[in-house]
């Protein structure tokens, strides 16, 4: 005869009951109840909501299939995103140029829509990991100059691409750009740039005045106030095209802004300033427009007003994986991976 050792077990205050062993099992087996399962589903969704580690949103869908299934049908990684960035709503379609054709196919033929579905949870999952990297890793996003309110300056001596230099001095001359000369000390001026990819996450606008150290009193002609915006082409013209304009049609009517910053004073310093908005941007389509808005020095020599700029840095992260392809007027585009 098989004997079960007992196990006392308190109910409350002078009361107990005797549970043998594997009836004490049972009983923890159904202490640990998932939630996912029980509760309903707006209240399970809030809870995972509450992740904000991109690492634990893939943990939480590695827990079992039912979680992983409840994650990627809900879209958690997706809204995650969203959250950090609303502008991504205008995400209309997930491609994977180079995922292999079958798989692609795969994919695209699907009728219950599982695989595309889990597709999306990996991708935005994979960007919302390369965004939360902002908080270790930071670099310049500017790829190259593109063109300015000039135009017709051929002066490479003075020509936007010196404030891609990180120097006052480049082979032996003066390393700046500079604006026209201008009687109006308010007339603005403008400098765009390509960033280093499609899609950039912006902390941070540097920009340094030239100072003239070989002119009498090294004068410093900053500008008064500076404004920056990010955007997209409107067409698919070629960046090159934007130097040829005609002077009548200003560069940035080729491009939508969908982001303004505050305007932010300068001073009338020889140093790398720092112009920050409250939370980093997400840019969409990889263009950078920093508005100089007014000078804040005359010139000696002729009475006109300059702003000159030694140096520019457009600090954040570059999300390399990622391309923007056919943005519309609606703002709607397609995110490659």
């Amino acid at each position: 005869m098989r004997f079960r050792r007992k196990r006392r077990t308190k109910l409350g205050e002078g009361s107990s009951i005797q549970l043998d062993e594997s009836e004490a099992a049972d009983l923890q087996v159904e202490a640990r109840v998932d939630f996912v399962l029980w509760l309903e589903n707006d209240v399970s969704l809030n809870i995972l909501m509450r992740l904000d580690d991109p690492t634990d949103v893939l943990c939480a869908g590695a827990v079992s299939r039912l979680w992983h299934q409840f994650v990627v049908t809900n879209g958690i990684s997706k809204q995650l995103c969203l959250r950090k960035f609303p502008q991504l709503s205008t995400i209309a379609r997930i491609t994977e140029p180079y995922v292999r054709v079958a798989e692609r196919k795969d994919v695209e033929s699907s009728n219950s829509g599982w695989e595309t579905l889990n597709r999306d949870h990996n991708v935005y999952a994979y960007l919302l990991h390369d965004i939360g990297k902002l908080n270790i890793c930071t670099s310049d996003c500017i790829g190259n100059a593109v063109t300015d309110s000039i135009r017709d300056n051929d002066d490479l001596d003075e020509s936007i691409f010196n404030t891609l230099i990180p120097m006052n001095m480049y082979r032996n001359r003066p390393s700046y750009w500079s604006s026209k000369g201008h009687s109006d000390p308010n007339a603005p001026e403008m400098l765009i740039y390509k960033l280093k990819a499609d899609l950039c996450v912006i902390t941070e606008i540097n920009i340094q005045p030239f100072e003239v150290w070989f002119h009498s009193g090294k004068p410093i002609h900053s500008a008064k106030s500076v404004r920056f915006r990010l955007g997209h082409l409107k067409s698919s013209r070629d960046k090159r095209d934007l130097l040829h304009l005609p002077e009548q049609q200003p560069a940035d009517d080729e491009f939508v802004w969908t982001y303004t910053s505050e305007e932010f004073p300068m001073r009338q310093e020889n140093r790398l300033q720092q112009f920050k908005p409250p939370e980093p941007v997400l840019c969409i389509g990889g263009y950078l427009q920093i508005e100089l808005l007014g000078s804040a020095l005359r010139c000696d020599i002729d009475d006109l007003f300059y702003i000159l700029i030694c140096h520019v840095k457009a600090r954040g992260r570059p999300l390399y994986s990622f391309g923007v392809k056919n943005i519309k007027p609606s703002g709607d585009f397609v995110l490659e991976h």
